[in-house]
């Protein structure tokens, strides 16, 4: 059985409601995850980064505040690191992020998202 289409959705970014209606207008009911409430594990974040072949800085929102106050632009700091900042404030975590079809495709601009349906 294949895995069902989920977004990791901000509901008050506009970026994520258009990704979202995208899907929808192609007829995917995806799961919706509310990241912000119910971030992913560090385990899951590290597979959506191999999916998206990317770093994690690449999936940051680095304007964000917390990015600075938490220093994580330090070049020193490791993958996990980055990874586990990102998990324990997933306000950091770019949105927003569709996987299907064993792929993930981040939704900027929703388009993108598109290639993996």
């Amino acid at each position: 059985m294949t895995e069902p289409t989920r977004i990791f959705h901000n509901p008050r970014c506009s970026k994520s409601r258009q990704t979202l209606e995208l899907l929808q207008q192609k007829g995917i009911e995806p799961e919706i995850i509310r990241y912000l409430e119910t971030p992913p594990t560090e385990q899951e974040l590290l597979h959506i980064l191999d999916l998206l072949g990317c770093e994690p800085r690449e999936l940051m929102r680095t304007k964000e505040s917390e990015y600075k106050e938490l220093g994580l632009n330090a070049p020193e700091l490791t993958r996990e690191d980055l990874v586990k900042a990102m998990v324990n404030t997933p306000k950091l975590i770019e949105r927003p992020i569709v996987l299907a079809n064993g792929k993930a495709a981040l939704g900027r601009p929703p388009e993108n998202v598109l290639d993996i349906l």
